[in-house]
């Protein structure tokens, strides 16, 4: 549940994490977010009014009136809608500033980036129908264990895998949604490696001849000759650029695994109103990823491992999610939807260091 304490119980360290009140003062005006004192006397205090509003249960109305009990501010309803219209520059430039801070050397191992986007619908009874949402699209830091990347889109920005701007010598870890092959070249011209969940019908899959494949028949085929794993090198056609040349590792899952898998398929296929190949069903009962990490440096159960480090994410934007209860932002207008989201990003990036010292999760310093 929320409450003021966000917002109370140590504001100060907020002012000094955020660079001081000269700073806030600076950026706010350099984005137009403050002008001048008149009901708002600094910068700091347009903050501390914004952040009431987005992060509390207030209203508009009620954050008037708890402004002007508090001697913070004596300002109207539309008054405050205006001054949140006018931050989403100023809180997107704060979100940058914190990052910057976050994102670790990766001198002493190399670094691991998890990328990864969630959804909050936005305002209305057709949103959910109609998909109509924002996407937070986000990398997550190994072994700081920190957001270092936050970009905001609508429905119209997809997952990319290059997205989010590459530190060379990352390894970058994504789901099926983020297999592209001319992305994953975009990442691996910039120097860094990438392991990506696949799907049998995910890319166009070539032989050593580069000639198309059924990946299905192959890994069937490879299977029963390998058993329960596969290592080996494939290549992907990628347009604009000459074929990819990724290991592919497929390893079967267990009978447990792979019975909850085919039936997430088929409710899938009942929900989107088709019925799933045998081929899909088959498929459901591998992990199936590309890498471009070299075999010798990199065992199969190194890249299983360092995969199934993606749940860190995950937990992350749930944490997000709740710690800070990121959802539906109020109002139909996305002027003050967005700043509304970035004011729970710039917060839940202020609570990091603070949540840490609470969770007892394990830590994954020795990871790569």
């Amino acid at each position: 549940m929320k409450t003021d304490s966000h917002l109370n119980k140590d504001w100060s360290h907020v002012i000094t994490r955020l660079g001081g009140a000269a700073s806030l003062d600076q950026t706010a005006r350099a984005t137009k977010a403050f002008m001048r004192p008149r009901e708002i006397r600094c910068a700091v205090d347009l903050l501390r009014l914004i952040l009431a509003y987005c992060l509390g249960e207030r209203g508009l109305r009620a954050t008037a009136a708890w402004a002007a009990a508090v001697e913070l501010t004596d300002i109207s309803n539309p008054a405050i809608l205006y001054r949140l219209r006018q931050c989403g520059d100023w809180l997107t430039l704060l979100i940058g500033q914190l990052l910057a801070t976050a994102v670790p050397h990766p001198g002493k191992g190399r670094l691991i980036r998890l990328v990864d986007a969630t959804c909050v619908l936005k305002p209305g009874p057709e949103a959910r129908k109609k998909n109509r949402l924002w996407r937070v699209h986000a990398a997550f830091d190994l072994p700081a264990e920190r957001f270092s990347c936050f970009e905001l889109t609508d429905e119209h920005g997809g997952e990319q895998l290059d997205r989010i701007p590459v530190v060379k010598g990352e390894i970058r870890i994504g789901d099926r949604a983020y297999l592209q092959p001319p992305r994953i070249a975009n990442v691996l011209k910039r120097g860094a490696d990438i392991i990506v969940r696949a799907g049998w019908r995910g890319a166009r899959w070539l032989d050593a001849m580069r000639k198309p494949i059924d990946l299905h028949k192959e890994l069937r085929k490879e299977l029963r000759k390998a058993g329960e794993r596969i290592d080996r090198p494939i290549w992907i056609g990628c347009k604009g650029h000459a074929p990819l040349a990724p290991r592919l590792i497929a390893i079967r899952k267990t009978r447990t695994a792979t019975e909850a898998a085919r039936r997430q398929v088929r409710r899938q296929g009942r929900k989107s109103g088709y019925t799933p190949s045998r081929q899909t069903l088959d498929s459901a009962s591998w992990i199936i990823l590309v890498t471009s990490l070299p075999a010798k440096k990199y065992s199969t159960d190194d890249v299983l491992a360092l995969y199934r480090l993606r749940w860190r994410v995950e937990l992350a934007f749930k944490r997000l999610k709740s710690v800070i209860e990121l959802k539906k932002p109020p109002g139909i207008d996305e002027r003050s939807a967005k700043p509304w989201i970035l004011a729970h990003l710039l917060m839940i990036l202020l609570l990091e260091p603070l949540v840490d010292a609470l969770e007892d999760s394990p830590r994954w310093a020795n990871a790569a």
